[in-house]
């Protein structure tokens, strides 16, 4: 089941929370067991289950426990570089963005004097 990306931000992590909470009732866990397990507070897990923010790392314990964490692979896929782009770099790989290489390109045509 997917999430409608029209919904807004809190909609989204009251949805996962709700998630969260049918997967650790379906492994039969109690929310300190769970807490326990993932090493953190009880009271951090019911803001979680309730769609309230958390540190990302403490979401990525609680996946963890749930036997969920392969999924954030899926969220975020590792990509390669393009064929054509190994063809460029011959075999390098980028470590980072750059701006387009025209900086004057909307400032006139002035001749250096």
């Amino acid at each position: 089941m997917n999430i409608n990306p029209d919904l807004n931000d809190e909609a989204i992590m009251e949805e996962l929370g709700k998630r969260l909470t049918q997967r650790r009732i379906k492994l039969a866990l109690t929310q300190q067991e769970l807490a326990e397990q993932a090493g953190i507070g009880k009271r951090t897990l019911e803001r979680l289950e309730a769609g309230a923010s958390v540190q990302i790392s403490n979401f990525i314990r609680v996946l963890r426990k749930l036997d969920l964490l392969d999924v954030l692979g899926s969220v975020l896929p590792e990509t390669g570089p393009r064929p054509m782009d190994l063809l460029k770099l011959h075999g390098k790989t980028r470590k980072r963005a750059s701006s387009p290489r025209n900086k004057y390109k909307d400032k006139p045509d002035t001749k250096w004097t």
